[in-house]
């Protein structure tokens, strides 16, 4: 369902993203996780089409982003680390919005977004202007925009910042229901717990480079772990940089 494929970006001399190569099956979570200036983030926003790799592809469920990218982002739910939302609109009127974008008719929309409302505990704020939620209920509702139309992969930075606990377990029980109903799910995390309770499959880059994959047992194996947790395998594996 996700292909990178040599996926390359430079700053000038800098090379922050180093000939990346990974794939993501249909219905997986997928765990992206490094130290502070790992580019992660980077990562994320060339495979949401925010940002132009300087070599190599992103493939989603076939289809090269470069050469239809319209396509690409209809399958596509892109969660940012710092999402930009009108704070002027209501909670409803920016769901509307967001289906404006995606061709949802009236009909569609007025039942997926009543449904969404309720399932993030937002809908008796959706006549509220956003500039009078939360910063966790403003993380809700772009997760909200991001899946209202039933994207069949989701890229998301950072998914827990501003969450209370409630907040927190509901988003991860979302992401286990969209997998098991196939979707796809590359999710960048510095909640090492969430990543390895969530998490089928966990990368770990460092200095621009993959420098590991597999599930929490496989990276035990490779850091020579018998006993532990994800962060003890990502302090060895990083030479003990911090995640940020």
């Amino acid at each position: 369902m996700i292909e990178l494929r040599n996926l390359t970006k430079r700053f000038g001399d800098i090379v922050a993203v180093n000939r990346l190569k990974l794939s993501v099956s249909k219905g997986e979570i997928f765990g992206f996780i490094g130290p502070n200036g790992a580019v992660k983030t980077t990562t994320l926003r060339m495979m949401g089409g925010v940002l132009a790799p300087t070599e190599g592809s992103v493939i989603i469920d076939g289809i090269d982003l470069a050469d239809e990218p319209e396509k690409v982002k209809m399958r596509i739910g892109f969660i940012p680390d710092r999402p930009f939302l009108y704070e002027k609109l209501t909670g409803m009127e920016f769901l509307r919005f967001t289906a404006d974008l995606y061709d949802i008719g009236d009909g569609e929309f007025r039942e997926k977004s009543e449904k969404i409302l309720k399932q993030f505990s937002l809908y008796h704020w959706g006549d509220e202007l956003v500039e009078s939620y939360s910063h966790g209920m403003k993380q809700r509702l772009i997760i909200s925009a991001a899946i209202l139309h039933d994207p069949k992969v989701i890229v998301v930075d950072e998914p827990m910042v501003g969450l209370d606990p409630a907040g927190s377990r509901m988003v991860e029980n979302l992401f286990r229901n969209l997998a098991k109903e196939g979707t796809t799910i590359f999710m960048s995390t510095h909640t090492l717990g969430m990543a390895e309770d969530v998490c089928d499959r966990i990368g770990i880059i460092h200095k621009g480079s993959l420098i590991a994959t597999g599930t929490t047992q496989e990276l035990m194996g490779r850091a020579q772990v018998r006993e532990g947790d994800l962060e003890e395998v990502f302090m060895i594996l990083t030479e003990g940089e911090s995640v940020p």
